[in-house]
């Protein structure tokens, strides 16, 4: 593409010979393209799938590692903090640079998203087992830990943002890749429900009534050889679904080529496209509403095991909450795409405050029929928060190909860039709540804590979460939210992603000009 004297690309399409307008009349037509955007149930089911072991391991990382890292390898809460945090910054920095490489990768047989997620498979899934494994030297645990909790995030990055940004290159129908979106939440959602479920029961017996009573039999390092290997067990089946649900999302989805991004991945440098899509108001309110929203969810699910072993009487119950709210998230997914598509993209966001008062309930009125009932309502409300960003992102694009007339190959940068701040915002809150209880003296192996943690713990599953929804949903209901392409602005960015094009430079009157042909 040209560049004007001024910096800014400029962008010009001349009026094609009688011919080739009729072709592309004739191509235009809404129910060809309607046809040819459609994706079969095989696709998107693969499609689907390919989000699995992601979720599966984040799932048992977000319920279940924090509690490891306290009570089974017994390590200071102030190390703990330092893990969490240091591992969702890798994460969050892998972002940018994910989006980069990828950005100016090349296109190859399997297209230019695939590779990376097939390549990032096998390490990924070591890097995960080695994250439960427990050394056998005691002074670096933190160090090791810290070292494989970075790893696996980073290399979940390089897996996550190929795999998100796939979306956008599955159709140029923004109604199907709605529909793969919810397909690719629903599965992720099943992935969320089988990780908390499968690791949970695995390791159910070393977190049981019975570990303060079996704790005055002596053990080396205070640590059950029990508990080291049903963690080492729920890692090996966890790592597993890494390659069997990448070789199907292989198998059944093919990656459509985008014949006006060059091949050799040159064209839009990632940082004058980082600088562009930062400056798209849309997408600025959506990245920051949902940085708040994302890091309550995020913390809501690291602190409910702990508040429901240390400040209630319901640790007999922690595998069936956690149950409890990822059935209902899984099943409320598909009602949530309806009300998406009936009633547009900001009626669903009411159904995320929904878990505020009930969130306060449970931290005033720590019973189990309270419990079970806010689990439920969680879990709706954490569907429509996983749902609804991944939806409005799409559009979001849309919006600034629309306004802008870039050329394609700016969707990795949106997808990386989000995925970036939202992690951020999960790693600084995550980081400053766990160290709190440093502060107030969380004792890691002990079997009762003192009122002050178990006070602390009820403020961060209760009065934490409450203001970093309301704040994000009060950004994210004041903003404009673009709305879906119509069928000749579709048109327009099928023709431009997926027509035949290539790019000429013309000098006329002394200026460059970039002209669009199609054939």
């Amino acid at each position: 593409m040209a560049v004007a004297s001024g910096g800014t690309s400029a962008l010009a399409v001349d009026a094609p010979p009688p011919h080739s307008e009729s072709h592309t009349s004739h191509t235009s037509e809404p129910s060809s393209d309607s046809r040819a955007g459609r994706l079969s149930f095989c696709t998107k089911l693969c499609y689907g799938i390919g989000g699995i072991p992601n979720q599966v391991a984040s799932s048992a990382t977000a319920f279940y590692l924090q509690l490891f890292l306290l009570d089974v390898a017994q390590i200071p809460a102030a190390q703990v903090s330092l893990v969490l945090f240091g591992g969702k910054v890798s994460g969050a920095a892998a972002d940018p640079v994910a989006g980069f490489f990828i950005n100016r990768s090349r296109r190859t047989g399997s297209g230019r998203l695939m590779p990376w997620v097939l390549g990032c498979t096998p390490f990924i899934a070591l890097a995960y087992f080695f994250l439960w494994f427990l050394p056998p030297f005691t002074n670096l645990r933190g160090v090791w830990y810290m070292t494989f909790y970075c790893l696996f995030q980073a290399l979940a990055t390089f897996f996550q943002v190929p795999y998100t940004a796939l979306t956008m290159l599955l159709t140029p129908n923004p109604r199907e890749r709605d529909s793969a979106t919810a397909y690719r939440i629903t599965m992720e959602m099943a992935g969320t429900l089988m990780g908390a479920t499968v690791h949970g029961l695995i390791v159910s017996r070393a977190h049981g009534p019975h570990r303060c009573q079996e704790a005055e039999i002596p053990v080396p390092d205070g640590v059950s050889p029990d508990a080291m290997r049903l963690y080492s067990i729920a890692a090996a089946v966890v790592a597993v679904t890494y390659p069997v649900c990448s070789g199907l999302l292989r198998l059944g989805v093919k990656e459509r080529p985008d014949p006006s991004t060059p091949a050799s991945g040159q064209g839009l440098s990632f940082l004058a496209g980082l600088g562009l899509t930062v400056r798209h108001p849309p997408y600025l309110k959506l990245v920051v509403s949902f940085l708040f929203i994302s890091a309550a969810v995020q913390v809501e699910q690291n602190y409910l095991v702990l508040f429901c072993t240390h400040a209630s009487r319901l640790h007999d119950h922690v595998q069936r909450l956690v149950l409890t709210i990822l059935i209902s998230a899984v099943l409320s997914t598909p009602l949530w795409e309806w009300v998406l598509h009936r009633f547009g993209k900001k009626t669903p966001a009411f159904g995320i405050c929904v878990m505020v008062p009930f969130a306060i309930l449970l931290a005033a009125v720590p019973v189990a029929p309270v419990a079970y009932v806010v689990a439920f309502v969680s879990g709706v409300s954490i569907a429509v928060s996983l749902l609804l960003p991944w939806s409005m992102l799409p559009d979001v694009v849309d919006d600034f190909q629309l306004q802008h007339q870039h050329g394609p190959g700016l969707e990795t940068i949106f997808y990386s860039s989000y995925v970036f701040f939202t992690k951020l915002s999960g790693a600084s809150a995550l980081g400053i709540s766990t160290l709190s209880l440093e502060f107030v003296g969380y004792k890691a192996g002990a079997c009762e804590q003192t009122e002050e943690v178990v006070v602390t713990l009820k403020v961060l599953i209760g009065a934490v979460p409450t203001c970093m929804i309301l704040t994000g949903l009060c950004i994210l209901l004041v903003s404009r939210t673009p709305k879906v392409p119509s069928q000749d602005s579709s048109r327009q960015l099928s023709l431009r992603r997926w027509a035949p094009c290539t790019w000429a430079t013309n000098l006329q009157r002394g200026t460059h000009r970039c002209t669009l042909i199609c054939e």
